[in-house]
């Protein structure tokens, strides 16, 4: 039992996400962390779960994105199921987006290079990471 690990999400971090929605001066006890932190690791555990079974049906080992908006309104809850599908979309586009500046960057950065003989050592804003992914609860 010594190599098992902990099934939950880190406290601190479902405490950070709870206190978010609360007002500044509001407080949240340790019962009700680890009341959500029980709640929020079965939630995912059971999307990923039908997520999961998805993918075995169709001879898929890698569950993607589109099989947890799948899972969410296999389970009944479609308006999360919107609300990924829409979200899935702008993270890709973001990603995307973020790819092509990068390599137009490091391209700008190579050409630069031959210009001079040297690497360019300039910094530029379009390599620092734009896409943020915050999951809610």
């Amino acid at each position: 039992m010594g190599d098992e690990q902990n099934p939950f999400l880190p406290i601190a971090n479902v405490g950070r996400i709870m206190k978010q929605i609360l007002p500044p001066s509001a407080k949240v006890s340790k019962e009700a962390k680890e009341t959500m932190q029980e709640c929020v690791t079965e939630f995912i555990s059971f999307v990923t779960s039908e997520a999961s079974d998805k993918c075995r049906k169709g001879s898929r080992k890698t569950i993607c994105g589109d099989d947890i908006c799948w899972a969410l309104g296999a389970v009944g809850l479609d308006n999360y199921a919107q609300a990924m599908v829409r979200y899935l979309h702008k993270y890709r586009v973001a990603a995307l987006n973020q790819q092509k500046a990068t390599t137009s960057s490091f391209e700008d950065k190579d050409e630069e290079s031959d210009r001079s003989g040297e690497p360019s050592h300039q910094e530029d804003e379009t390599t620092t990471p734009q896409v943020v992914m915050n999951i809610f609860i």
